[in-house]
């Protein structure tokens, strides 16, 4: 017998974590299970992984899991028993890195284990969808639970495809003036010094610090390559931190106009997160904190650890996300009316689809701007290099007059 620590559910939806005895996690969640409660997670005593999600680094494709997702909810709706479903989709997968993951939880669901813990042990599922399918086999919904999922799962990667598109055009510009620029420094200007050097002509200031950059940068390229390189990977090393993670999310909601969008996107995906979660019958605590794993920021995790507190200390949800300080005050109340009426899920959802479309206005209004900026920023940059380069020439000019 080892030790195990403990999370589930009971039937009121309070939250409780304590130590208990089994002979494997497997074997303590199927026993809490029978007696009814809705177990969370089983982690072994001394810390070891034991089938939760959160802190693996394998990743699913979304897009092609969404994809099986549709295929399993249309073969199990048409009658055929769950392992059979799986039987055929396995040998039918989209994507070949996923069908050794289906390949467990078909083996799993063949020996007996539930579905959901079938999609837990392979480590590689999100939370969100494992406690749905867990909702789901609880009350009986297992197709209406797996087609929320879809349908959340459709818009969550409609909305990120519609921000990675609006990024794009102007990083690919921003990266094409850094290049110009590296370029004018580095060749350019050190071509026209030599020119300079051989005429023995006298040279403007201006002309003069611009040469020196140019031979400067020229000299020093490689090593301010290898620099930034460098300086690169060290950030990114510190960076993958939790206490990094979250200085760096504290430093995102104080940028001017971008905080902002950046919070909403958050505050939507929480929404929509815990809008299906409710739905699909999962008690509210829990809810919580599966919808702050699913979030990639590790300051509203934390915030969203402190309001799951609140509520099960008996204050409104409304109350506790107003007590963070983080979530916008439109949010707050718009729950807060959820909450008061009694259609909480369906508010999280008009939340969600709220601050989506604010995003999207935002993101393209700044974008916008963004734009004509750099290009104001580049034609400044090389008139500069022009006046600088060709000041000589017309002094030189009007000597010989």
């Amino acid at each position: 017998m080892a030790d195990f620590q403990l999370q589930y559910a009971d039937a009121t939806g309070q939250l409780h974590n304590q130590v208990v005895q089994g002979t494997s996690d497997h074997e303590v969640r199927e026993r809490y299970a029978r007696q009814g409660f809705l177990v969370y997670k089983v982690t072994a005593k001394d810390g070891a992984f034991s089938g939760s999600f959160p802190g693996s680094r394998k990743k699913v494709n979304l897009e092609k899991f969404l994809i099986f997702n549709q295929q399993f909810v249309t073969l199990v709706r048409a009658g055929l028993p769950i392992l059979k479903a799986l039987d055929l989709l396995a040998e039918r997968l989209t994507d070949p890195k996923l069908r050794p993951y289906i390949n467990g939880v078909r083996e799993d669901v063949r020996k007996g284990a539930l579905l959901s813990d079938a999609f837990r042990n392979q480590e590689i599922f999100p939370k969100i969808y494992v406690t749905s399918i867990m909702a789901g086999e609880k009350s009986g919904s297992l197709i209406e639970v797996l087609e929320r999922y879809v349908s959340y799962q459709k818009l969550a990667l409609g909305v990120r495809k519609k921000v990675l598109v609006s990024l794009m055009y102007p990083s690919v510009l921003i990266v094409l003036v850094i290049l110009l620029m590296v370029f004018l420094v580095t060749y350019v200007v050190p071509s026209f010094a030599s020119l300079y050097s051989s005429m023995s002509a006298q040279l403007p200031s201006i002309t003069l610090f611009l040469i020196a950059i140019g031979t400067t940068a020229r000299t020093y390229v490689l090593a301010w390559f290898a620099g930034i390189a460098v300086a690169g990977l060290i950030f990114f090393w510190w960076s993958r931190g939790e206490a990094a993670r979250e200085r760096l999310d504290r430093i995102k909601i104080k940028i001017p106009i971008l905080g902002d969008i950046w919070i909403k996107y958050q505050v939507a995906q929480f929404s929509r997160v815990l809008g299906t979660l409710l739905t699909g019958g999962i008690p509210l605590v829990q809810g919580l904190e599966t919808s702050a794993d699913s979030l990639g920021t590790p300051l509203l995790r934390k915030t969203l650890a402190k309001a799951g507190r609140m509520v099960r200390e008996g204050q409104p949800l409304s109350g506790s996300l107003a007590a963070t300080g983080v979530f916008p005050p439109l949010s707050v109340d718009m729950i807060e009316v959820g909450e008061s009426t009694g259609a909480l899920p369906s508010m999280l959802t008009s939340v969600a689809e709220f601050y989506e479309d604010d995003v999207n206005t935002k993101m393209t209004a700044v974008l916008s701007l963004i734009e004509p900026a750099i290009m104001i920023f580049m034609g400044m940059f090389v008139a500069f290099v022009l006046i600088a380069l060709y000041l000589p020439i017309f002094s030189l000019a009007d000597t010989i007059k």
